[in-house]
Order: structure tokens, then C-alpha cells, then sequence
């Protein structure tokens, strides 16, 4: 197949590169900046802005796919980041989307979505069984109360791994933005009759993972932290709960969905969401001690912290991609990790 990957310079994206090429696709990809990859013999490169629609079709000639990358992400800096973060990701999906549906056959989509879309995540309390918090209040996380109560009974919840048919709610604006680009897409497919999936991407880490800056991952915080010889800074009490699966995993997840909407593996019209993660939940605090002690570096400090528009717990139910696509994750956490400590980073993007 031809493929366009947009943002395939990216982080993401340039590993989604390598292995469609790796799985014998030609790929077209399109980004506002070159690739720091090494060349390759077969991947064209498109330059340009994916919200520029001349662009965009140019982009699209001849392509028997997409696979959509290109957006912004992290939690940012604050609210004054709300149109950047609308126009990078909702209004470049919808150019993206307008101009894929001017053929008369469009092409399958496989869409870079994110856990965040589930705000909190999956939580039973022991009296009313599963329940959803709200956002946690700013009283208690200055009094170190970070664990989010029954909204019942206030009793302490055990978190659990959440479900692709969880109620999404949003709880900062990427996360608004990530809901926002599903919806659109599934527009898209119900308006055309076309193929979409929505991997909801969980912690992604690995080689070439963006340096230290607002918009980065807290595996990148703590990797260029180490790299200054400094000790990795944890928010909170450092027992919230993620899942961290490794950038070639997730790679190998878009090959798969690209290459089962080719099969018409799902009906037409119709938009699938599937949680992308590695099925084991770590705290925030094991990462970073296992990165501090695979790099060689000081131990983490717990800070106690926070950020308000972060969540608690939010780890992965990935079954749904493993028993109707087949993708198995191949890097464990300890050897993900290792390697990571070891790998350089990307420039900031």
C-alpha cells in the first residue's frame, strides 16, 4: 500500500515510518518539519502545514491510506494554549478529513488518539461498586490528598483498568482536543462511508522522544533531567498510575490497523476506538526509579506537587486490540526502560 503519514517526522510518526517501510508499504509523509531519521529509499516527504489544504491534496495523490499523526500534545502550559491546541489538532484533522473526502472511494483511516479522552480512570468502590469521581479539588491536593474519593460515600476507590466504552470526559484542553479529532473522524466516516480506527495511544516513551519542554511526556522529563545530572522531579506522591508502552509497539499497532482497514476488517460508515497500551500498569514513581537506576543516575524526589489538570489513575483495558486485530506489545517495561535511559532524544519540536 501507499500510505500518508502525517507528522511523519514526528516522534510517533517516524516510527510508524520505519516499520510500514520495514512491512514492505511505500509511505508519503507529510510534515512541517524535516525528518531527523535517516533517509530511506522509498518514503517520500511532503513539507508543509497539515491545516493547508493545497498541501494536504497534494499529500494524498495516489495514497491508499492515512494514517493521522500530526498534532499537538502534553498538557501544555495553561489555558492560553487553547486555540493553538484547536487549530494544530481540530482544525488540521478537519482540513485533513475534507480533503480525503473528495474522492469517490476514501481511503481508511487510522487516527493517533489518547487515553486522556477518559479524564479519571476506572475506579469500584466497595460499597457502590464502579463509580466515576469528578475532578479533584484543589483543597485536597494542597493537603496532599490526592486520591479521588467515592463521589458517594467518600470512601477510598481501587483504581482498575478502563474499558474502550467508559464515558469519555475530558479533563484539560489536549484532552478536549483528542475527543474532538474521534468525533470529527467518525463524521467523516458516517458522511463518506469510510474506514476509521482510533488507536488511544497510553504513555508512549523510546528513542526519539521529544527533550524536556511543556508540551513533552513525564518520560521525557525525567530522561533530560537525568541527562543534566539531575534527579527526576515527581508530581504528587509518585503512586499515580500509568501505563508506559514503548513508541515500537505502538508503531507496530498503526501497521496493524492500517493493514486490517485494507481488509475491510470493520464496516463502512463507522469509526472504532481501541486503547493502545502494554497491559501493565506502573506507578509514575517505579518509572522514574527504574529510568534513574537503568541510566545511572540519581534517585527520584518526590516533590508532592501537582498539576490540576492531570488525573490520578488512568491505565489501559488493550484486550479489544489484541483479540480483533492481533497486536501483541514485544518490549516489557524493565527492558523498555533500559534501552530508553540509553537512547537519545529528539529536538524540540
Amino acid at each position: 500500500m501507499r500510505i500518508l503519514v502525517t507528522g511523519g517526522a514526528g516522534f510517533i510518526g517516524s516510527h510508524i515510518v520505519e516499520a510500514l517501510e520495514s512491512a514492505g508499504h511505500e509511505v508519503v509523509s507529510l510534515d512541517i518539519t524535516p525528518a531527523e531519521r535517516p533517509g530511506s529509499v522509498v518514503t517520500t516527504e511532503v513539507r508543509g502545514d497539515v491545516r493547508d489544504a493545497e498541501t494536504v491534496a497534494r499529500a494524498l495523490v495516489g495514497v491508499d491510506a492515512v494514517c493521522h499523526q500530526a498534532a499537538r500534545v502534553g498538557l501544555g502550559k495553561g489555558f492560553e494554549d487553547a486555540a493553538g491546541y484547536v487549530s494544530d489538532n481540530d482544525l488540521g484533522t478537519a482540513v485533513l478529513l475534507s480533503q480525503m473526502a473528495r474522492g469517490s472511494v476514501p481511503p481508511p483511516l487510522v487516527l493517533a488518539g489518547s487515553m486522556v479522552v477518559y479524564g479519571e480512570g476506572r475506579y469500584v468502590c466497595p460499597t457502590h461498586g464502579v463509580v466515576r469521581p469528578g475532578p479533584r479539588e484543589r483543597a485536597d491536593l494542597d493537603g496532599g490528598r490526592f486520591d479521588p474519593p467515592c463521589p458517594h460515600c467518600a470512601a477510598a476507590l481501587e483504581p482498575g483498568l478502563v474499558g474502550e466504552d467508559a464515558p469519555c470526559d475530558p479533563r484539560n484542553v489536549y484532552a478536549t482536543t483528542k475527543l474532538a479529532q474521534e468525533h470529527l473522524a467518525a463524521a467523516w466516516a458516517r458522511a463518506t462511508g469510510g474506514r476509521a480506527i482510533s488507536l488511544r495511544y497510553h504513555n508512549v516513551y523510546g528513542e526519539r522522544m521529544p527533550r524536556d519542554t511543556p508540551y513533552a511526556g513525564v518520560a521525557s522529563f525525567f530522561r533530560s533531567a537525568l541527562e543534566r545530572g539531575e534527579a527526576p522531579r515527581v508530581y504528587e506522591d509518585g503512586a499515580q498510575r500509568r501505563d508506559f508502552v514503548h513508541v515500537t509497539d505502538v508503531a507496530a499497532a498503526n501497521v496493524t490497523a492500517l493493514e486490517a482497514l485494507a481488509q475491510a476488517a470493520q464496516p463502512a460508515g463507522e469509526l472504532r476506538a481501541y486503547n493502545t497500551g502494554s497491559g501493565e500498569p506502573h506507578t509514575i514513581r517505579e518509572m522514574a526509579s527504574a529510568l534513574a537506576r537503568a541510566y545511572g543516575g540519581p534517585e527520584p524526589v518526590v516533590t508532592g506537587e501537582y498539576r490540576l489538570g492531570d488525573v490520578r489513575h488512568i491505565t489501559a483495558d488493550s484486550r479489544g486490540l489484541r483479540e480483533r486485530l492481533g497486536w501483541r506489545p514485544r518490549v516489557g517495561f524493565e527492558a523498555g526502560m533500559e534501552s530508553f535511559a540509553k537512547a537519545p532524544l529528539g529536538a524540540v519540536r
